[in-house]
């Protein structure tokens, strides 16, 4: 009994091994639509090639480099697909699990995964857990748009319940494979499965039945080329024999059983030395082949060698040209930037020079207005006091808006200041800052309108924004008559920027320095208005502001009647 239990044993793999190839047709031609489809990816090109190849080690190594630089779902999940049968068929099935675990449920062949890991878990003897994989396949529709061997399926369930001596449940999907097996004239799959219905009733001491399965298995044996087959089968009937006493018979299929076990010998030397053969004369057409390369390739060196020459000393002319080119493109860079930085000098000079004697002469006027001031305290000269305090105030804000622009313009010269462009509300900005210079309006009794649309909204920089108005503001004001009049007010006048102008009537710009203040490297200009006098720091200041929020700057004036100063804004991109 132990010796049928060995030998039956070998042929209930025999289950799960043989494959029909047209069990591979869909999942081949799925392959070939997604290597078209992938044209790019090389690697998993050549890991397509090589997996219907059946080169299993080259299929392995471009799996992995395309797993390393591929994010596309199905490409993946067939990449793991290539690499668990890689393993399996190299029979490191613990890797093969690993990979089979990494598929998606996505994959378009999930049954095959289930077959597969089924078949791993039968050779690991983890028989119940086969049993779960392979009863969810046989669960499927019989549907042409599935390709596996059914029969194949129902037969390792028939294997695995004989090995948990669940002899029913083994029985009823043994005997259904074999009817399968006879459907599909798979005399392989059917000499193993009436091996096994055979085995199982063996087991159970049921040898009446039993020796049916043998015979017939013994006998389509003789159909098929498999020597090791025919010699399980025959070392079966032997022992049998042996165990029913019928010795005669059990020494002529041990006979049987020693010649196809020869035959199987020789069958093996022969393909032995076939393979050496094989790769012996392969070896020779590769030297032939290496030869022949060797050859060509010296004579295409022969052939290319004064093309390259030619070549080389083309690239050395084109070189040569490309950097005499560059060299005098440089030199004229240089010339350019060397100009506008003797401008940008002159400029920084002119700026000290007015910026010193500017707080030299507000700082001397304070000093001598203080020191009237003290002189009329004793005095107790209220009148006087009141005025000469007033104008210690009015220079004091100029002295502050003059360091205050000089502080900005270098923040903004050294590219130090915070930048964050927002969306302003346009009326509220000028509300604000408006508030601040209704002191200084006053005194003059100028009369302020704001006339800004509260629905206009600007992206720009806020504090670049405030800067602006406060200088414009300024002007105005500097600028402006007694009892005048000064309106900011806003104009829609293209689908991406708003105006934004402000207006006064004082004493106008004459149209040459309207000219020379619109200029890029204007340099800076005094001007006279009761005493104050201005640097045009704060313009210049305005200036670039502006451009740095994307923005145009406009003056529009005439001598005697007033000034609009023009800031074209880009609107609110997120609203407008």
């Amino acid at each position: 009994m132990i010796k049928i239990k060995l030998f039956t044993f070998f042929l209930l793999v025999l289950g799960f091994l043989p494959k029909k190839q047209s069990d591979k047709h869909l999942l081949n031609v799925e392959i070939k639509k997604n290597v078209e489809k992938f044209k790019g990816e090389i690697n998993f090109g050549k890991a397509s090639f090589y997996f219907m190849e059946k080169n299993w080690d080259s299929t392995l190594v471009y799996s992995i480099k395309q797993l390393s630089d591929t994010d596309n779902k199905t490409i993946i999940d067939f990449c793991h697909y290539f690499r668990a049968i890689s393993f399996k068929q190299k029979k490191l099935l613990n890797e093969a699990i690993k990979e089979f675990n990494e598929i998606s449920n996505d994959f378009l062949f999930p049954y095959k995964v289930k077959l597969s890991l089924g078949e791993i878990l039968l050779k690991q003897n983890k028989f119940r857990d086969a049993i779960a994989c392979f009863q969810e396949i046989n669960r499927l529709p019989e549907n042409s748009d599935i390709d596996f061997n059914r029969s194949a399926v129902v037969h390792n369930l028939g294997i695995c319940y004989l090995h948990l001596n669940q002899f029913d449940k083994a029985e009823k999907y043994l005997v259904k494979s074999s009817e399968l097996h006879l459907l599909d004239k798979d005399t392989l799959m059917l000499i193993g499965a009436y091996t096994d219905i055979a085995n199982l009733y063996y087991t159970q001491y049921k040898d009446q039945q039993a020796i049916p399965y043998f015979e017939r298995a013994y006998h389509l044996s003789k159909k098929v080329n498999d020597f090791k087959l025919k010699s399980s089968v025959t070392l079966n009937m032997a022992v049998v024999e042996e165990n029913r006493g019928n010795f005669p018979l059990a020494l002529k299929y041990r006979k049987e059983y020693d010649k196809w076990k020869d035959s199987l010998n020789n069958q093996s030397e022969i393909w032995a030395v076939a393979q050496f053969e094989k790769k012996f004369a392969v070896n020779q057409k590769n030297k032939e082949i290496t030869l022949l390369e060797a050859e060509n390739k010296l004579k295409i060196a022969e052939r290319n060698g004064l093309l390259y020459s030619f070549v080389l000393l083309l690239v050395l002319l084109v070189v040569g040209i490309y950097y005499y080119m560059q060299k005098v493109k440089n030199n004229k860079t240089i010339l350019a930037q060397k100009a506008k930085l003797d401008e940008l000098n002159a400029t920084k000079d002119k700026l000290f020079s007015v910026v010193s004697h500017d707080l030299r002469s507000s700082v001397n006027a304070l000093k001598k207005s203080n020191v009237t001031l003290l002189e009329n305290f004793k005095t107790n000269n209220l009148d006087k006091l009141n005025k000469l305090l007033q104008n210690n105030v009015a220079i004091a804000n100029s002295v502050y808006s003059l360091l205050d622009n000089l502080l900005q313009w270098t923040l903004l010269q050294t590219k130090q200041s915070y930048f964050k462009k927002e969306s302003i509300c346009l009326f509220q900005i000028v509300e604000q800052m408006s508030y601040n210079y209704k002191p200084l309006m006053l005194d003059k009794n100028i009369h302020f309108e704001n006339k800004v649309s509260k629905s206009d909204l600007v992206y720009v920089d806020q504090e670049s924004l405030k800067i602006i108005l406060r200088n414009l503001l300024d002007n105005a004001i500097k600028f402006s008559n007694q009892e005048g009049t000064i309106t900011v007010y806003s104009l829609d006048v293209e689908s991406i920027h708003c105006n934004l102008i402000v207006k006064d009537t004082g004493i106008g710009i004459s149209k040459i320095n309207q000219k020379e203040l619109l200029k890029e490297t204007a340099l800076l200009s005094k001007k006279r208005n009761e005493g104050v006098i201005g640097t045009g720091l704060g313009l210049q200041l305005c200036k670039s502001m502006i451009k740095k929020n994307g923005g145009k700057f406009l003056i529009e004036s005439e001598e005697g009647k007033g000034t609009k100063m023009i800031v074209s804004l880009p609107k609110n991109n997120r609203h407008g």
